[in-house]
């Protein structure tokens, strides 16, 4: 058993540092990882609520609780704006009533802790790196959408939403999507295809109809159908795709098993009374891996395409969801923005492109030919 996990470490060993040789594949994934792991936690970075409060002594944390107007000194039960300039003088001042009426000549006051020869318990807002959530509604002194300056890097866009915070969610939310999509269809896919491959007879001939029947079928003209009917949301979309994406790996897997099964390795293991499982999955399996890793780029970066033109065409996420596919969509209508069709583009494309260059070192990394060379 040690012996054997000894093997297993170092042909993974032996796997990472040939993935390392492929400068562009290594350089892509440290990027895609920085990138990725900045946007899940997007909610730190970019939100139109404030990252820690200071009132009258005593600390709230506004991202992950609700805090009514009353508790900052208002007369609302409803949830505090804290962009507010009355709210943020409430907060500064430890409760003021005259924030009411002259809340900017306040907050300049209460710098040095006192207003009118009077001490206060001063208090402080801590505020995200970028201040807008991606359904904040900015007020703007030019029309929708802006173009980008100190407030908006990337600008607005037509209902006045900081486009790079849209990005920021959208990215997270692209990858996501593609990573549920892509490993629902790959365990489905492979697991078919094994199958299929392994055991050949009818059980291959009755699957591969099967498949063929559900090939031919318009993906599109469903997903339609099923946005009519009910409200189309993150999960319904995943599981929408994956029904129509398992297939794309169906083949490939079939055929390496095909011809893996009448191999001496697995004809021995097979008179040594080893389970089909073991055989499929433990002997089978890693080497079939090079041909299923070649397709699982283009599940992915099919994923990421399939949503943003479900978005762009009207059927995938409601339009307040943060998605590079309706920052297209916004693109094409307002041809007079450059910024938000250079936006869509530029993001698109480094993700795309690094995506493929990540896979294409993963494969190379589980060739047989170039691990043990």
């Amino acid at each position: 058993m040690k012996i054997e996990k000894s093997r297993n470490q170092n042909i993974n060993n032996l796997r990472w540092k040939n993935f390392k040789q492929n400068k562009r594949a290594f350089w892509s994934l440290i990027l895609f990882s920085f990138f990725f792991i900045l946007s899940l936690f997007a909610e730190l970075i970019a939100n139109d609520k404030p990252l820690l409060v200071k009132y009258q002594g005593a600390f709230y944390i506004p991202i992950f609780s609700f805090y009514s107007e009353e508790t900052f000194g208002g007369d609302l039960k409803t949830e505090a704006i804290y962009s507010d300039k009355e709210i943020e003088c409430l907060i500064v001042t430890g409760g003021l009533r005259e924030c009411w009426d002259t809340p900017e000549t306040l907050i300049t006051d209460a710098k040095d802790g006192m207003i009118k020869n009077r001490k206060i318990e001063k208090g402080f807002v801590i505020w995200p790196l970028i201040p807008y959530h991606y359904t904040t509604v900015d007020t703007l002194d030019v029309p929708a959408p802006s173009p980008p300056d100190n407030k908006h890097l990337l600008g607005t866009d037509d209902t006045a939403r900081d486009v790079l915070t849209r990005v920021i969610y959208g990215f997270r939310l692209s990858v996501l999507f593609a990573v549920i999509v892509s490993v629902l269809s790959s365990v489905i896919g492979i697991l078919m295809g094994a199958v299929q491959g392994y055991f050949g007879g009818r059980i291959d001939l009755f699957t591969q109809r099967l498949i063929e029947i559900w090939g031919a079928t318009p993906s599109l003209y469903v997903i339609i159908i099923v946005a009519a009917i009910f409200r189309m949301d993150f999960w319904l979309l995943v599981f929408l795709m994956t029904l129509f994406s398992w297939t794309a790996l169906v083949g490939v897997v079939r055929a390496e098993f095909l011809r893996a099964r009448n191999f001496e390795y697995v004809q021995a293991a097979k008179a040594l009374g080893v389970s089909p499982m073991k055989i499929m999955f433990r002997h089978v399996l890693p080497n079939a891996m090079v041909a299923t890793l070649t397709m699982l780029p283009f599940i992915v970066t099919g994923a990421i395409g399939s949503l943003a033109a479900l978005d762009f065409l009207g059927f995938g996420l409601p339009s307040s969801a943060p998605s590079l596919g309706e920052l297209t969509l916004q693109a094409k209508q307002n041809l007079q923005a450059p910024w938000l069709g250079i936006t869509a583009f530029a993001v698109f494309a480094l993700m795309l492109m690094m995506l493929v260059f990540i896979f294409e070192g993963i494969r190379d990394a589980f060739d047989p030919r170039k691990t043990f060379s």
